[in-house]
């Protein structure tokens, strides 16, 4: 692991077309136009499409409202140069949040728990993108449909 800035750490050792972060604290709108976003649009010059595995592990604490608008306006911008995004974490609020956005998002999204770790590290890596499919989920990991229990 290595670029450790601001509270988004780059992680090594995924190949040319996965951006690998780890979150750590609470993120800001700093985070997001220094570390992140020129990060992303670096490698969409360089391979076209990227697929995102995002961690979150129990050192991640949050969004400041600057970074929680960048994160939104993050994913609208370059919705169609992600080609897959695995999200790894425990905390229950972004594990709901990533079950309810998952469908307006126009590539496949794999949810894993931290001690699944390897496995998603798995399913980005391999996982190979095709163009032409529109939105979708992992099969192997979809999200459960939200019910009102009211």
């Amino acid at each position: 692991m290595t670029n450790a800035a601001q509270n988004f750490e780059i992680l090594d050792g995924y190949a040319a077309d996965v951006l690998a972060v780890s979150a750590h604290g609470t993120l800001t709108r700093q985070d997001y136009e220094t570390v992140l976003i020129p990060k992303f649009e670096e490698m969409v010059r360089q391979e076209g499409k990227v697929k995102l595995l995002c961690v979150f592990g129990d050192d991640f604490s949050g969004y400041s409202a600057g970074a929680a608008w960048d994160d939104t306006k993050f994913g609208f911008l370059h919705m169609r140069e992600m080609a897959g995004v695995a999200v790894v974490t425990d905390n229950v609020w972004l594990r709901l949040g990533v079950k309810t956005f998952a469908p307006l998002i126009s590539c496949p999204v794999a949810l894993f728990h931290m001690n699944e770790l390897e496995d998603a590290q798995k399913w980005i890596s391999e996982w190979e993108h095709e163009p032409e499919n529109g939105p979708g989920v992992s099969v192997e990991h979809k999200l459960p449909t939200l019910e009102d229990k009211a």
